[in-house]
C-alpha cells in the first residue's frame, strides 16, 4: 500500500490504458478520480464502472466529467477532488485521442483535435494540478506520449506531434518543478492491445509483430505497473524522463 494517503486523478480513464493505470494506482492505496468526457454516454457508464470496481475492491475513487481541452472544465474539476479529498498528489495525463490520415489528406480539424486533446489537455491538466502539488511540496505527473512521438509513424503526423510535444512539454515542465520536489515524466508505449490497435487489420497486426523483439502486444498492465513505479517514493530521483515500454520494438 505504498500509496495509502495519496490521492490521484487519471485523465482519459473509463476504458483501456486509463482504467489499468486506475484500478494499478488504487491497488496501492491512492484515492484515484476516474475522467472521461461526456461525448457519448458509453463514457459515464465506463467511468462509473471503474469506480464501482475499484469500491468492490476496497478501495476509494470518484467519476469526475471534463473536457481536457477546456481550461474551465478542467478547473472544475480539479476543484471537485480537491473539495473532496482536500489534495492532488498524483496527475497522470492518459486522455487522447488519434485522427489518422496522411498529411496531404488531413482536414485540418484532424490537426487540432488531436492537438487539442492529447497536448493542451495535459498542459491544462498539469497547470492546474500544480497548484496543489506546490502547496504541499510534493507531486508526480506521468504524461503518457507514444514512440510515435520519438520516432514518427506514416498517417500519423498529427498524433506524433502532439505526443513529441508532451514529451518537450515533460522535460521543461520538470526543471521548472524539481525543485519543489515534483517529479514529471513521460511513459511511451508502443503496440498496446487497446481499441486503437484493434482496429489494426490482422495482416498488419503480423508484421508488426516481426519487429517486436518479445513477439506480442502490451498489455494495458504492462503501462500500469511503470506509472505506479514512477508515482512512487522509489522513482523519487527520477524526473524529465521519457521511458519507452515497447517489447524493444525501438531501441
Amino acid at each position: 500500500m505504498e500509496l495509502e494517503g495519496k490521492v490521484s486523478l487519471v485523465t482519459g480513464a473509463s476504458r483501456g490504458l486509463g482504467e489499468a493505470i486506475a484500478l494499478k494506482l488504487s491497488s496501492l492505496g491512492s484515492k484515484v478520480a476516474v475522467n472521461y468526457v461526456a461525448i457519448e454516454a458509453a463514457n459515464k457508464a465506463d467511468a462509473d464502472n471503474v469506480v464501482e470496481t475499484i469500491i468492490g475492491l476496497g478501495g476509494e475513487a470518484m467519476p469526475v466529467e471534463a473536457d481536457v481541452r477546456d481550461g474551465s472544465t478542467v478547473q472544475a474539476m480539479m476543484q471537485k477532488v480537491i473539495d473532496k479529498w482536500g489534495k492532488i498528489d498524483i496527475l497522470v495525463n492518459n486522455a487522447g485521442i488519434n485522427r489518422d490520415t496522411l498529411l496531404l489528406r488531413m482536414p485540418d480539424s484532424a490537426w487540432d483535435d488531436v492537438i487539442n486533446t492529447n497536448l493542451r489537455g495535459a498542459y491544462l491538466c498539469t497547470k492546474f494540478a500544480l497548484r496543489s502539488m506546490m502547496r504541499q511540496s510534493w507531486g508526480r505527473i506521468i504524461n503518457m506520449s507514444s514512440v510515435a512521438g520519438i520516432v514518427g509513424n506514416v498517417g500519423q503526423s498529427n498524433y506524433a506531434a502532439s505526443k513529441g510535444g508532451l514529451i518537450a512539454f515533460t522535460k521543461s515542465v520538470a526543471r521548472e518543478m524539481g525543485s519543489r520536489n515534483i517529479t514529471v515524466n513521460a511513459v511511451a508505449p508502443g503496440f498496446i492491445v487497446t481499441e486503437m490497435t484493434d482496429k489494426l487489420p490482422p495482416e498488419r497486426k503480423e508484421s508488426i509483430l516481426t519487429m517486436i523483439p518479445l513477439q506480442r502486444f502490451g498489455q494495458p498492465q504492462d503501462v500500469a505497473e511503470l506509472v505506479a513505479f514512477l508515482a512512487s517514493e522509489r522513482a523519487s530521483y527520477i524526473t524529465a524522463q521519457v521511458i519507452s515500454i515497447d517489447g524493444g520494438m525501438f531501441t
